[in-house]
């Protein structure tokens, strides 16, 4: 099982210099890809990174959106 995690890490892993260093509290824009029907589109907005977690290709951040008002 372990084997096949790691073949996958390393089928789907980008080299560190494809990946922008971000750290919490730097503002960055995320691009969505949303699908309706048979159209897709891409949204994007901006926000706050205020949390990482985990390591490699599953590694999540939270972005806290931006907001006018």
């Amino acid at each position: 099982m372990v084997n096949a995690v790691e073949a996958f890490d390393a089928k789907h892993l980008k080299a560190a210099e494809e990946i922008p260093a971000f750290r919490p509290g730097d503002t960055v824009d995320v691009n969505v890809k949303i699908q309706e029907g048979n159209n897709t589109r891409i949204q994007t907005f901006t926000g706050v990174v205020i949390a990482r977690k985990g390591a490699g290709v599953r590694e999540t951040f939270v972005v806290r959106k931006v907001s006018f008002g």
